[in-house]
């Protein structure tokens, strides 16, 4: 039997007020976001031509994990997503470690998109550019959750266009060639999983759903059917993309391709859509950035709850209802770090502690009885399996990075246990 949900031991609780549609669409605002504008050609470079079957593994596993978040979410509807299922269903231990390595990999993430968002708004000022972004979305996130819903709206409604224009100059033009998809000798089975490792992350923004469980409304219903369709959106969206992009570059273009959809335009004869395609991908950071706060935030509070951080993080605004302190906190750090240093390269263990983060997800999942929420446990067992193997995917470096990142979580882990144990 479970120990009581976290919820009831917590007196200052979020406001519902999220529908299934402004879930989906901060689940579509995580997911359609800078990536697909910059993760094509790494991926491509390690898939070659079997980019598009690492498209499919990536989306495999991603919707295993969403499957598996979405039942926990509708059973344990608090902030906090994973870290709360893996306290729940698995023990403390499982639960801060999954907690530390999403906020401590997304918080580096928030830096770097905040400093995607200056490198193409104004690239002489790209550190100035990516301070204010953060401190705007860090205003719009602390008065209220619907304003972070709305803004989103409008993100998603600009990034989706400027895609569709891509597909249709690509697909139409001339130099588009179907024969370029086929897959040829070059594409490795390490190759696809690497690029599936790399595509996964695309996937993840679902993740932003479930950590918002708090501030849904009917979580049980709304939550099960705002993840799946978010990810089936995002999905349908970068499979056109990544056919009509490689129709016009093909694999070996893709990959050398410093900035691929424009590339794409370009290659396509319309150069004059490359810097609608530049402004899409500014806003699409934008999309990125708000979803990653609140996502951070939320886990934040839910951490500072069980007492994994200061228990001041947990307050909630008595007028806005959002976590003012944890969201504060998290502007502030972002900040500081996007102000001071480059972390678009640095944040390696970034991907594999989402891989860690959805690897104790499915665990947890795995545990679910049949009353619990739990159809089968074929679902989670992909997932977990799905989880592990693309992590030790992965390049070396960024194995080695998360690996260290976790490693030093579970050691202050034991350390605060050690001295929690000796002042009872």
């Amino acid at each position: 039997m479970s120990k009581p949900s976290t919820a009831a031991r917590t007196p200052d609780q979020l406001q519902r007020r999220l529908g299934v549609s402004d879930a989906v669409v901060i689940g579509l605002g995580s997911m359609i976001g800078a990536g697909i504008f910059a993760a094509l050609a790494p991926a491509a470079n390690a898939a070659g031509s079997g980019l598009l079957i690492g498209l499919a593994v990536a989306a495999v596993v991603a919707f295993c994990n969403a499957t598996s978040s979405a039942r926990l979410a509708a059973r344990y509807p608090v902030s906090g997503g994973t870290y709360v299922y893996g306290r729940e269903r698995l023990g403390d231990f499982w639960g801060y470690l999954a907690g530390w390595s999403f906020v401590v990999g997304k918080t580096a993430s928030c830096a770097a998109m905040a400093l995607t968002v200056g490198s193409y708004v104004w690239p002489g000022q790209a550190h100035a550019v990516a301070v204010a972004a953060v401190v705007a979305l860090t205003v719009v996130n602390y008065v209220g959750v619907q304003k972070s819903a709305l803004l989103t709206r409008v993100i998603v409604a600009v990034v989706l266009a400027v895609l569709a224009a891509v597909v249709v100059a690509s697909l139409t033009s001339a130099t588009a060639d179907a024969a370029r998809l086929d897959v040829g000798a070059d594409a490795t089975a390490g190759g696809v999983l690497q690029a599936a490792g790399l595509l996964f992350f695309a996937f993840a923004g679902y993740a932003r759903i479930a950590t918002l469980g708090e501030e849904v409304r009917d979580p049980a219903r709304t939550i099960p059917r705002a993840i799946p369709l978010a990810l089936g959106i995002t999905l349908v969206v970068y499979a056109v993309v990544a056919v009509a992009v490689l129709s016009v570059l093909g694999p070996n273009g893709l990959a050398q391709a410093a900035a691929p959809l424009s590339d794409a335009v370009r290659a396509a004869g319309a150069g004059w859509l490359a810097p609608a395609v530049r402004v899409g991908a500014a806003v699409a950071a934008l999309g990125s950035l708000l979803a990653l706060i609140l996502g951070v935030s939320r886990t934040t509070l839910a951490m500072a709850r069980g007492r994994h951080l200061p228990h001041a993080l947990a307050t909630v605004h008595p007028r806005f209802k959002v976590p003012h302190r944890a969201e504060l906190l998290v502007g502030a750090v972002v900040a500081v770090l996007a102000a001071t240093a480059d972390v678009r390269g640095a944040i390696g263990f970034s991907s594999f502690g989402v891989l860690a983060y959805y690897a104790v997800a499915n665990a947890s999942a795995w545990t679910l009885t049949e009353d619990k929420g739990r159809s089968n446990r074929l679902v989670p067992a992909v997932g977990l399996a799905g989880c592990l193997v693309l992590a030790f995917a992965l390049p070396v470096s960024s194995v080695a990075s998360g690996a260290a990142v976790l490693a030093f979580g579970a050691a202050a882990y034991g350390v605060r246990r050690a001295v929690t144990a000796r002042r009872a």
